[in-house]
């Protein structure tokens, strides 16, 4: 295959390729790829379903993304690691090599990993900027210069990329071979016959006479009483004893006289000198090209050893490269596990009102037991068990879902399945990946709360589940959760507590925010969905295209926010704020239904003062634009039907709309075929009804409808909001002469059946009536507790007027709340609603929540466009705005730059300075340098600089472990460093 038909890499591996940086090579983890995966399809999502906040909870996660990158390639520049071989070894056997730590300036910890020839270590790296040590045990396969291959990997706290560089010893072990275990006697060679008095050489057994010290020699063999007075001589005066043995007892080991494998011959030769030298005997050594003299001693043990480890040629033992220490991850972390379901009740917490009571207490249930499970070894059950447990558990409850929702695409159905899903997967998890695996669910979950509310209480709640997932993220990818290094084997000193774990999430999720407020505003916005579909089930909030008894009932009991209207002046009257929805005309004796037919719309004539105001309606699925009576011009977007009832298009976040409305004569030039249509009611239902309507036919249409009225208000009705249940056939006689208790819509369905059968035209019309307004607020709240339903007739000359037959049962109704019309029908006023603090806090919240959703919420592709213009960086896409883009982008990356830069100093005052001073000199300080010994390297480096050192090291030393620091002398040392100017080195 050619060079140019060479495949072209995926995205994916691109991302997976390394990038070399100066710490090293930087690359994404596999928990990295997975976390960017989820913040792309949480990002597709978000495009689709238009979630403003959506975008702004996925850009932020993107920004921890790449802020992680960032921190892990700023950690590992300020981390040093030298790896120390042991002093020998011997071939077989392992190694002890060590690991000498040391961070500059504290952090928050975060995983390492050492992978080497045959072995591996992860462990914990501190927080804290302390050196410390642990020990790492490699096999030795065989004799010779051991390299360990060793490669340093450096992860960020969220173990979403890591940052790998080689790791090679100073200087490299040199391996002994392995001695034969029973070798045979080794060849002696009597150099002078005889015993005592024949010639002798070095060993360990008489006194042969003094000579001077030589550095190296050990301090056992110096005589003390013969160096007495010898002070002044140059060495201090000092002798030292030598010792020598008969050169008869000698045994000369001699390469060439054996035959067979070499390294079968070096391992004979090595049993030989641990044999010799365990019996105190003296030999000689003699290898192809090297040749030791006769002597004993350790010494000469160690030489030669080192000698027979070095022939050539070596035939090291393939020993395959460890694979990364993953059997961490393969249990549940004890560290981790608390904080993560902690985590996942509080992502699940805004679910419970929405999810049927039996799915919210099985989902409490599977967390609990995965809580008690991990402190109460009892619990656990066999893998088998468990698995066919949660299995069966979670069909029945797929199950129940669907019989509850009828789907389960929809909304509420789709939601309350990923919320359930969830819960398994936690009682189910049994390693650390599990644990990723749940966060990463964590972060769906928190993002379709928004396709349910957008409000700032949400967003509260995302802002606070984020930096608990990230907290937990941040756990499961350290091996333990201690402040030093996992499995050391010296003592790293007292070591700080490690920061929590919050402490974490907060800290990425704070140096991610203004990437995320970047791309929040300049991130392109789709004006249409990628994609639609329909799906039943899932009764949607406010009021539908139909009507029958129970339906405006049900929905009163709802105390959700329905939307919102700001006046530019003064408020209407509660009894005038009939805000206007859907309109029914076709009845069938059961319900009635919205027409939808292609008529000219009626004429409408103003007839007072209108009335300006800003609606605020939030998402409920349907499309109707809640506006007074009579919308004068329909905002862009909108359109007004026949019936006048403003509608748009449905939508899945609050909306802003301007309106004018103004109370007019309609339709008095109304069509005579809609007339009729609005005259019709179903044959053979009704009789009792039927007949009480005809007896009112005799009179002028307005004495009709008064004369209904007087019916209702003199017959003995409630107003309930649990009314009897009646029968599909002839309702209306079962309501009027048997049950005589409902709600608006019980009475505005019998209304709309006398009317028609008494000649009336009459249509039903759906909305809500009156709201709640703080005192000398001009913003009113509509609860979809106030839904209503009331009765529109046509009169001759007047047109459409608007008839409610509730108030004639209830006259509180029209004045008041629907609580207190429940509660007192001849109310005349509302109950008192909280003063004082909390209903100042209450009025401050819903003036905060206009204007998140103006600013925030409502922060679509016009709005965009809008802001970009007034800021003069054109279109999206043009030249300017991408400047401008990366413009803002560099500025977001600053405050972490900032952050940074403060991060990595110590926090100890005269730590800090001595850190400035590395920093100032350009000079960086060795792992475990004393600080003394730094300084006068740096004078050395610096020579015209060293009474200015001096005097650091002095003032340093005073203050870092003086008994107290002394402000004034911690400024003159903090000073000292600014006024040096380093120049040129020497």
């Amino acid at each position: 295959m050619t060079a140019s038909s060479a495949p072209t890499p995926s995205a994916l591996q691109q991302l997976g390729r390394t990038l070399n940086t100066p710490a090293g090579r930087l690359r994404p983890t596999r928990s990295g790829l997975g976390f960017l995966l989820a913040v792309l399809l949480s990002l597709v999502g978000c495009i689709n379903y238009d979630l403003s906040l959506g975008y702004a909870l996925t850009f932020l996660l993107g920004g921890v993304w790449v802020t992680s990158a960032a921190y892990a390639a700023r950690q590992a520049h300020e981390v040093t690691v030298r790896l120390l071989a042991p002093a020998h070894g011997t071939a077989g056997e392992v190694g002890e090599y060590r690991l000498d730590l040391r961070r500059r300036g504290a952090g928050l910890p975060f995983r390492a990993e050492v992978v080497g020839a045959g072995g591996a270590l992860a462990f914990t790296f501190p927080a804290q900027a302390e050196a410390g040590s642990l020990g790492w045990a490699l096999p030795l396969p065989a004799r010779g210069p051991h390299d360990p291959q060793a490669h340093l990997s450096l992860y960020d706290p969220l173990g979403l990329w890591r940052v790998t560089r080689p790791l090679a010893p100073r200087q490299l072990l040199l391996v002994w071979p392995r001695p034969e275990a029973q070798p045979p006697a080794p060849p002696q060679q009597a150099l002078v016959s005889g015993t005592e008095g024949g010639q002798r050489v070095r060993g360990e057994q008489d006194f042969s006479g003094l000579r001077p010290y030589v550095p190296g020699d050990s301090s056992r063999r110096i005589s003390w009483r013969h160096s007495a007075g010898r002070e002044a001589l140059p060495g201090g005066g000092l002798l030292v004893r030598e010792s020598d043995a008969p050169a008869a007892l000698a045994a000369a080991l001699d390469w060439h006289l054996l035959t067979g494998d070499p390294e079968a011959r070096i391992s004979r030769l090595a049993g030989w000198v641990q044999a010799l030298s365990a019996a105190g005997q003296p030999f000689s050594l003699t290898l192809p090209g090297e040749r030791l003299e006769t002597a004993q001693g350790e010494t000469q043990r160690q030489r030669a050893l080192a000698a027979l480890a070095r022939v050539e040629p070596h035939t090291p033992a393939p020993v395959p490269t460890a694979p990364r220490p993953t059997a961490w991850q393969a249990r549940l972390l004890p560290h981790a596990w608390p904080w993560t379901l902690a985590a996942v009740a509080w992502v699940l917490l805004p679910g419970v009102t929405r999810t049927p009571v039996w799915a919210t207490l099985l989902m409490a249930a599977l967390v609990g037991y995965a809580w008690q499970r991990e402190s109460r070894p009892s619990l656990h059950l066999p893998s088998t068990l468990l698995m066919n447990g949660l299995g069966l558990l979670a069909a029945l409850a797929i199950g129940g879902l669907y019989l509850h929702y009828g789907t389960l695409i929809g909304l509420d159905a789709g939601t309350a399945l990923l919320t359930l899903l969830l819960s398994l997967k936690v009682a189910e998890s049994r390693s650390a990946r599990d644990g990723v695996l749940i966060v990463l669910l964590g972060f769906f979950i928190t993002l379709t709360h928004f396709l349910h509310s957008m409000s700032p209480l949400q967003a509260g709640h995302a802002l606070v589940a984020s930096v608990l997932l990230l907290g937990a993220l941040h756990l499961w990818s350290l091996p333990n959760r201690q402040s030093g290094p996992a499995g050391t084997t010296a003592d790293t000193g007292a070591a700080a507590p490690a920061p929590p774990a919050w402490k974490a999430g907060l800290s990425l999720a704070a140096l991610s925010l203004p990437l995320m407020l970047a791309l929040f505003f300049f991130f392109p916005r789709p004006a249409e969905p990628l994609w639609q579909f329909q799906s039943k089930g899932g009764a949607q909030t406010g009021l539908g295209s139909s009507v029958r008894a129970g339906d405006v009932s049900d929905l009163a009991q709802d105390t959700a926010v329905a939307f919102r209207a700001t006046f530019e002046g003064t408020v209407p009257p509660q009894e005038e704020l009939y805000w206007r929805g859907p309109v029914y005309e076709a009845y069938d004796g059961l319900e009635w239904n919205v027409v939808r037919a292609n008529v000219p719309a009626p004429s409408v004539e103003a007839t007072g003062p209108g009335y300006s105001y800003s609606l605020l309606q939030e998402p409920n699925g349907q499309p109707w634009v809640l506006a007074l009576d009579t919308v004068q011009t329909p905002p862009e977007g909108t359109l007004v039907t026949s019936a006048l009832s403003v509608v748009a298009a449905p939508g899945g976040r609050a909306t802003r709309y301007t309106l004018t409305s103004a109370p007019s004569r309609v339709g008095v030039d109304e069509r005579r075929d809609r007339l009729d249509y609005d005259l019709q009611v179903p044959q053979g239902q009704n009789p009792r009804a039927l007949a009480l309507a005809l007896s009112w036919k005799a009179l002028p249409p307005e004495q009709r409808v008064q004369a209904a009225l007087n019916h209702f208000a003199s017959s003995g009705f409630s107003y309930t909001l649990s009314p009897p249940l009646l029968p599909e056939q002839d309702r209306i006689d079962a309501f009027l002469f048997s049950a005589q208790a409902g709600f608006c819509e019980h009475y505005a369905g019998a209304f709309g059946f006398l009317m028609r059968a008494a000649g009336v035209p009459t249509r039903l019309v759906g909305g809500y009536l009156g709201g709640e307004a703080a005192p000398g607020s001009q913003t009113v709240t509509v609860r979809q507790s106030f839904a209503h339903v009331w009765n529109e007739v046509w009169l001759e000359g007047q047109g459409w007027v608007r008839v409610d037959p509730t108030a004639a049962v209830a006259p509180a109704r029209t004045r008041t709340d629907p609580q207190t019309a429940l509660s007192d029908p001849a109310a005349t006023t509302s109950a008192q609603r909280p003063g004082g603090l909390w209903g100042q806090l209450s009025s401050g919240y819903d003036r905060l929540q206009l204007e998140w959703y103006d600013l925030v919420v409502n922060f679509d592709d016009q709005s965009q466009s809008g802001a970009l213009a007034g800021l003069g960086l054109g279109e999206v896409g043009s030249g300017r705005y991408w400047t401008g883009f990366a413009g803002l982008l560099g500025l977001a990356l600053l405050p972490m730059l900032w952050v940074w830069r403060t991060r990595s100093r110590p926090s100890e005052p005269a730590a800090r300075a001595l850190d400035d001073l590395t920093r100032r000199l350009a000079l960086p300080r060795e792992a475990s340098e004393p600080a003394g010994t730094y300084v006068e390297r740096a004078a050395q480096a610096y020579p015209h600089l060293r009474p200015q050192l001096r005097e650091f090291a002095q003032l340093y030393a005073e203050q870092r472990y003086g008994p107290q620091p002394d402000p004034a002398r911690l400024r003159q040392l903090q000073a000292l460093v600014r006024q040096l100017r380093p120049g040129s080195r020497a």
